[in-house]
């Protein structure tokens, strides 16, 4: 048996994928000698990866759509939980080109908080709806008058719970043979809507569990003939779907964020960590807000924050500090929606808070209320669409400082197309409105 429980030379079948810009988990099967042989020489992959959007619809031109040179982790194994004998393992770009990458640009930052003595710990929580779809009722209908599943499902629904354990204890399943653990499962607001917070994990693991977690929960359900669906707002009617995501520092074994003598019990670490994320939160917001429809969360009333601001214990700011323990402080992120690039999200608050370490920038002052009633200065207000975002992004001096401009560059062009795109059509709403007027 190698460390993860898995039988050495055997005949088995490896599923090696990279996950893209929008965190999906593009992958090859292959016979595992194979798989092997790639790890120890090399690994090649298509750049189409970062030249098309999440419908396939290539934007960038000026790539060949070559075979790019590669790298499989093979610390990254796990079980492929829907049958025996086959594993799962990430792989990505190397080199020039994989400076594109997400899970790149975190690995380079978490590499930079080891030199710095830190330990990185964190975890993602997804909120997500279940339709009585599959892809042929979806198409069939035209993605209108859509059926959930639970309709009658409350918050927090022990009857639920009840009435859907069995499809419920596969999921648990499903993530426990793929190492990916549930902290808990419980029901949401809204018909079919339930959150899975994720076990806390070291390092990169906590963002691969991440987008493992929405591949898999998708592949998982639709076996089940139910559709899962994380996009930021599925409805007007409905609350927005989160993707919060918790992260704490140690340095020398010891929770680097706590002092208990300090008030409300935050270091000075963990001061300066949340003030480099408030400062560049605005400017880089593209990074955990990727897609036209995920500005419609960042609204008043969706039960998400609308500017770069921070409170203990306080779910309308877009930080939460949690501080029941010194072992358990941690900074919760509530900016991301479900349907955010992990690795990106991840990437975005490390680079920001050892910045602010680095710098030692000091957050303001707490918001003690609600942070809906409060006037933010300008700077700190969230821009209004993907158009003000990447905008913003494009023009971020610091983004380019911390990532690159092969990154900042490349992920500026990807969000120009998916702009482009959304604005040659019309809405429903659009029709309705101005059909009888005009």
């Amino acid at each position: 048996m190698d460390s993860n429980g898995i039988p050495e030379h055997v005949s088995r079948d490896v599923h090696v994928g990279i996950f893209d810009l929008d965190g999906l988990f593009r992958h090859k099967l292959m016979d595992g000698s194979k798989a092997d042989k790639l790890i120890e020489k090399g690994y090649s992959f298509c750049d189409v990866l970062h030249a098309w959007d999440s419908a396939e619809k290539t934007w960038d031109d000026s790539e060949t759509y070559i075979d790019r040179p590669a790298q499989i982790f093979p610390e990254t194994r796990r079980h492929w939980p829907f049958g025996a004998d086959a594993e799962v393992m990430i792989a990505d770009f190397t080199g020039e080109f994989g400076k594109k990458s997400p899970r790149n640009q975190l690995l380079k930052h978490l590499a930079k908080a080891e030199a710095m003595g830190f330990d990185v710990t964190a975890a993602f929580e997804y909120e997500f709806f279940l339709l009585d779809e599959t892809a042929d009722s979806l198409r069939e209908k035209r993605y209108r008058d859509l059926q959930h599943f639970a309709k009658a499902n409350r918050t927090y629904s022990l009857q639920s719970a009840a009435a859907y354990g069995d499809l419920f204890d596969g999921l648990r399943q499903c993530m426990r043979l793929m190492d990916i653990g549930l902290d808990s499962l419980h029901t949401e607001l809204g018909p079919g809507c339930f959150e899975a917070p994720l076990t806390v994990a070291s390092g990169v693991k906590a963002a691969d569990d991440a987008a493992l977690f929405r591949n898999f929960a998708r592949a998982y359900f639709a076996r089940n003939a139910l559709t899962t669906v994380f996009m930021s707002k599925l409805s007007p009617e409905l609350s927005g779907q989160s993707g919060h995501f918790h992260i704490s520092l140690q340095k020398d074994g010891a929770p680097a964020f706590s002092d208990p003598d300090a008030p409300d019990g935050l270091s000075q670490t963990a001061r300066h960590f949340l003030g480099g994320l408030l400062e560049l939160m605005p400017e880089m917001l593209v990074l955990t807000a990727q897609t036209v429809n995920a500005y419609k969360r960042l609204v008043p009333g969706a039960w998400a924050p609308t500017w770069a601001s921070w409170g203990v214990q306080n779910r309308t700011a877009a930080v939460r500090i949690i501080n029941d323990s010194p072992e358990a402080t941690r900074i919760e992120f509530r900016v991301p929606a479900a349907d955010s690039n992990p690795h990106a999200v991840m990437a975005l608050c490390l680079a920001a808070g050892l910045r602010g370490i680095e710098t030692g920038a000091e957050p303001p002052a707490p918001v003690k209320g609600s942070a809906y009633e409060v006037q933010p200065a300008a700077s700190a207000r969230f821009p209004r669409d993907l158009v003000e975002a990447t905008d913003r992004l494009e023009a971020s001096e610091a983004a380019r400082s911390l990532f690159g401009d092969s990154f900042v560059d490349h992920f500026v062009r990807s969000r120009r197309f998916e702009v482009q795109d959304y604005l040659r059509h019309v809405t429903q709403w659009e029709i309705e409105r101005y059909i009888e007027l005009f």
